[in-house]
């Protein structure tokens, strides 16, 4: 699997392995087993998954060595803060029972809709992955959900600029002023549910994609993803889709098919938006 390098110079694979929802153990472990064998060495978690402890047993009992592995977990709102924020981190690499992460997130944004301090609530917590990057429990940090006008007033006090912005990213939702940003500042842009949770399987162009390239709708998503600069991290418990999901090196999706996925617009397929959620 080939990587991404973030702006501080660590890699990263170029596929993650979402692992939201999955809360069931035997799930958890016989997934990450089959996806190690497929060649997944990217898991992504947060402390709101609440299976952090569990991945951490089962990366133990999958027995892979940590330093083949690029974990990446991230902070809730309910954590925002400096001192908060020291504190749940301790909590995360206990429970993944390790002594680093290789990504840490702020997971969404504090947001002028909701908070009047919301600058320097983002501003703090930042602070606090700033603090744990530079003692080395960190190796890269970023945001998870942040838009434009989040990213400038944080990067106006940021000592360190963020490596990685996840945000919902599919071909029917692209956020395209946010990722331009991204770019243009040498962020990262992953993609949570580069899928659609399962809403682009019914968009007849990607059918048709994925038909003319004989490959399935998944791979013409995670493929459309790569070849526009984004890490995807799609999910899945079943081998025959993890290994789908990994296997597109074969296809390359024409300049003139890109364009016409690129044009597609059928808004976030979760309805979380970061200035509207309540929390």
């Amino acid at each position: 699997m080939e990587n991404f390098i973030l702006n501080n110079g660590v890699s990263i694979p170029a596929i993650g392995l979402g692992t939201w929802d999955n809360r069931d153990y035997n799930s958890i472990v016989e997934t990450l087993k089959s996806a190690f064998k497929m060649g997944y060495r990217h898991i992504d978690t947060a402390g709101f998954y609440a299976n952090e402890h569990l991945i951490g047993r089962a990366v133990k009992d999958a027995g892979i060595r940590r330093e083949d592995l690029f974990i990446t977990s991230k902070v809730w709102a309910s954590e925002r803060g400096y001192i908060k924020t020291m504190k749940v981190f301790e909590k995360t690499i206990a429970d993944l029972q390790t002594d680093y992460l290789d990504l840490y997130l702020i997971h969404w944004p504090a947001s002028p809709k909701r908070y009047a301090d919301w600058d320097l609530i983002n501003a703090e917590t930042w602070h606090a992955l700033e603090d744990l990057h530079k003692a080395g429990k960190i190796r890269a940090i970023g945001v998870s959900n942040f838009w434009v006008h989040h990213l400038e007033p944080l990067l106006k006090v940021a000592n360190v600029r963020p490596m990685v912005n996840q945000i919902e990213y599919h071909p029917g939702y692209k956020q395209q002023e946010v990722v331009d940003f991204c770019k243009s500042n040498n962020i990262l842009v992953e993609a949570w549910s580069p899928l659609g949770r399962g809403k682009m399987f019914s968009v007849d162009l990607l059918a048709q994609m994925a038909q003319k390239y004989n490959v399935n709708i998944a791979q013409i998503c995670i493929k459309w993803c790569l070849q526009n600069g984004v890490l995807p991290l799609p999910k899945s418990a079943k081998p025959e889709r993890l290994k789908q999901n990994i296997e597109i090196d074969s296809f390359e999706i024409s300049t003139s098919d890109m364009a016409q996925i690129n044009a597609l617009d059928l808004g976030s397929s979760s309805g979380e938006y970061p200035d509207e959620v309540g929390f």
